[in-house]
């Protein structure tokens, strides 16, 4: 046992969980628990945006797509930009019209309280699939160290992200986030120098090796309308349109990213939060797929066989190979990453439970009253997510299935968003319509073909709202 190390880690646990429950004096209404009493700086949302766009999937499985693959992961991350203008300029002004707390109170004043409680319900399948994968992800790099056994590491992660966020609520997520994305980026950027230092050339042979084997080839501009075209994950055109269409579902219509977005003080904060937490993003993934480039030439240097599956070979690597402390920090950085996330989903989820199913039905209860539901919705969402990382034990790549998962939904999420902002043909029963079409069609693509997660979102939004139209035409009702 490296004592040290695990002094490093446990200092961590134990310092996150007392910095966020120190904010539980400051929760005393139902702003202060899901927006933060909207007085958060821009920011440090920004970086809080960072904390929840990244999680353990980002940081054990994009080292290994480049350890395996290049840097075409980018393409997808240009994509993220193209989406924040979208979201800027369509979303923002209906969110900060008036005090939402949820982004599905927007669906309810456009169509009605069905869809509202149908868009939400639909986050809550969807966020609690994403993160149950995401929370065992937790479960690989804790096991490494402590060699405990996955269900019992989902444990202690959980149990400890879900007190700091029970007691201190949407403020201790946001300033937690702040921590511990600069101590994942902070502990990424040492493990960086420290594996380079391991290799004889250095950075010089890296740079060579890893160049004549096309690892830092970013765009793939290949064009041929035929099945491989779109069963090609990390092409130019899927990176830009799947990078687009999923970061606009996921910061435009996802509570998770919503709810940090109305927690700032007006629209211009939220819209500085947004376009700086890109730069932030860029620079990290592009740090993550360097780190795996480092450690391709590492292992083909020394002729050892790499880990598997492949999201452990950057853990592995970090608590095997790395001096004592240094190990632990890195350790320690990637525990911040999935707590942060953790600490966001469990947030959104109460919130949406809350406001979007339990107060539109029970209106007129004392303020006190909803804020303990709040806080029993973050428990019992906490058991949830146990339970659903305990039963994704068997997926291959976890930043994938995490992806892909969020993929099917989030185009019917899009599609709807979209028709209700853009026009106002349609009504309650034709956008349900076409919803139900979305997930449906996606369903069909994910299991009955060979096309790759990055189109899910595209041709989940294209389909909700094209049917959402055609069945606006047909259908006789009130529009609003």
């Amino acid at each position: 046992m490296r004592y040290v190390d695990l002094a490093v880690i446990a200092l961590y646990l134990i310092g996150i969980t007392w910095f966020g429950a120190r904010f539980k004096e400051s929760q005393k209404s139902l702003k202060d628990y899901f927006l933060g009493g909207r007085n958060t700086p821009w920011w440090a949302i920004g970086f809080s945006i960072v904390s929840a766009e990244t999680s353990t999937l980002t940081v054990i499985g994009t080292p290994a797509l480049s350890f395996y693959g290049n840097f075409g992961l980018l393409q997808v991350v240009m994509g993220y930009l193209l989406a924040r203008v979208v979201i800027s300029l369509l979303f923002l002004p209906h969110y900060f019209r008036g005090e939402l707390y949820t982004a599905y109170e927007l669906m309810q004043r456009r169509f009605g309280p069905r869809l509202r409680r149908l868009t939400a319900g639909t986050f809550l399948l969807l966020r609690a699939l994403a993160e149950g994968v995401r929370v065992f992800a937790i479960s690989i790099v804790i096991s490494i160290i402590l060699g405990t056994g996955e269900i019992a590491s989902i444990v202690v992660i959980v149990c400890l992200t879900l007190f700091y966020t029970f007691e201190g609520g949407m403020t201790a997520v946001i300033w937690t986030d702040v921590v511990q994305m600069f101590l994942y980026v902070g502990g990424a950027l040492v493990s960086l120098f420290v594996i380079l230092h391991q290799i004889p050339g250095g950075w010089d042979e890296v740079a060579q090796k890893a160049a004549l084997a096309g690892k830092f080839q970013v765009f793939d501009f290949r064009f041929e309308p035929t099945l491989d075209f779109f069963s090609r994950t990390y092409s130019f055109w899927a990176g830009i349109l799947g990078g687009c269409f999923l970061t606009t579902a996921s910061h435009g219509t996802e509570q998770l990213m919503v709810q940090r977005l109305l927690s700032a003080r007006d629209e211009q904060d939220a819209r500085k939060a947004l376009f700086a937490s890109w730069i932030v993003i860029f620079f990290q993934f592009t740090l993550f797929l360097v780190i795996g480039v480092i450690l391709w030439v590492y292992y083909a240097d020394s002729g050892m066989q790499p880990p598997k599956p492949a999201d452990r070979i950057y853990p592995q690597f970090i608590w095997s190979s790395l001096p004592v402390g240094v190990a632990g920090l890195g350790i320690a950085a990637i525990l911040a990453a999935a707590m942060s996330n953790l600490s966001a989903a469990l947030n959104a989820l109460a919130s949406t439970s809350i406001m979007d199913f339990y107060k539109p039905k029970y209106p007129n209860r004392e303020e006190s009253h909803y804020l303990r539901l709040a806080k029993l919705a973050t428990l019992v969402w906490g058991a949830v997510l146990f339970v659903i990382g305990v039963a994704a034990r068997s997926v291959s790549s976890v930043l994938e299935a995490g992806l892909g998962i969020a993929s099917i939904l989030y185009g019917a999420l899009l599609g709807v968003f979209l028709v209700g902002v853009l026009t106002k043909r349609a009504g309650e029963r034709a956008a349900m319509a076409g919803m139900v079409a979305g997930i449906g069609v996606n369903l069909f693509v994910k299991f009955g073909t060979q096309i790759a997660w990055t189109w899910y979102v595209l041709i989940g939004t294209v389909v909700t709202a094209g049917v959402a139209l055609l069945a606006s035409a047909v259908m006789r009702e009130e529009k609003r």
